[in-house]
This record gives C-alpha cells, structure tokens and sequence, in this order.
C-alpha cells in the first residue's frame, strides 16, 4: 500500500505543477510575437494561424474575439507609463495623438476582463467621442469618480486594464509601434 500511497502523490503532485505552471504561463501574458511599447504590450499574430499556443489560451481567457492584425491590432496596458500597476482607487491621465488607423478605441476592463458597471454607463472613448486637446490630440481621465464626459470610471475596483483596439492600423504600428505614437497613462493622485 505504502508503495501506491508514493506514486499517487508523484502523480497528484505532477498534476499541480503542471496545471499551476499553465495557469502562471497563460496569465504571464502574450507569447511569440509580442512587443511592449511604454505601457502598452501587443502581439503582431493574435488572431493569426500563426499564434502560438500561449497566446491563443490567452485570448481565449482575457479577449472574446481576435481579428489578424492586418484588420486589427490590440495593445494591453496594466500598468501606468512609469511602470507601476494600474489600480482602480487611483486617478490617471491618458493622453495622446490619434493612433495611426482607420479608427480606434480605448476601453477600461475590471480585473475579471469584463467591462466595469458604472452609473455614467460609460465603458471606453473612441476616436469620435474622445475629449479633444487639440487636433489629432486627446486627454481624458480614468479613475473612481470624476465630473463631467471626460473620464472612465474604475468602480473604485483595485486592478484594472485599458485596451486599445486600433482598426485596419498602419503597417508601422503592426511590428514594433513606437512609443510616441501611444497614448501615455499618468497617475495624477491615489486615494
């Protein structure tokens, strides 16, 4: 018996590591092809046939659907511009110019990659509805609570993600976007 006792928990332990080994991978972020520009991270082959594994379970997890990137291309940010993780009870700053696409938005997830409830029912701006700082240019910002059309709420939630979905982008931003080219996310105060 002592000898089935010992293999039994070679194999339960194997079984652990493995699946908390691919749940670590997965949630680790994307794998072949990505690329990070100041706080934004994006994969040239989501929505490819040439994704890898990696990064198909992770859009399988956080995303609900990915188009090749000659259609679309997606950057992640989970973090501010110095580095420090996005947290909900906090006040940022996203400004930027216009990413060079067809059209593009940015959108606040909650830490479950839903969309976070809020009374303003307001979710993300995109390049029509964005508050405008001058040609081509726009500030907004995300927090907690706020006044006004000019900002997306948190819920007040600890963790968070923006995403920015850029349509038909121009080929420069598909393989290594440059970071003046991204909208910079500042935290302004914390409560």
């Amino acid at each position: 018996m002592k000898r089935w006792g010992k293999w039994l928990l070679a194999i339960v332990a194997g079984l652990a590591l493995g699946l908390g080994g691919a749940w670590l991978s997965v949630r680790g972020g994307l794998g072949a092809g990505s690329a990070k520009s100041g706080p934004w991270a994006t994969s040239a082959v989501t929505g490819s046939a040439d994704a890898d594994l990696r990064t198909r379970a992770t859009v399988a997890i956080a995303g609900l659907l990915a188009l090749s990137a000659k259609e679309a291309i997606y950057f992640n940010a989970e973090e501010d511009s110095a580095g420090a993780p996005l947290d909900g009870r906090c006040r940022y700053r996203v400004s930027g110019v216009d990413p060079k696409a067809r059209w593009w938005s940015i959108t606040l997830y909650g830490a479950d990659h839903f969309l976070v409830a809020n009374a303003a029912q307001r979710f993300s701006f995109h390049m029509r509805n964005v508050p405008r700082t001058g040609p081509g240019a726009f500030a907004f910002d995300v927090g907690p609570s706020g006044e006004g059309e000019d900002w997306l709420p948190t819920g007040g939630q600890g963790h968070f993600a923006l995403t920015l979905r850029a349509y038909n982008p121009a080929p420069a931003i598909i393989g290594r976007p440059d970071p003046a080219h991204l909208p910079t996310i500042e935290k302004v105060s914390c409560a």
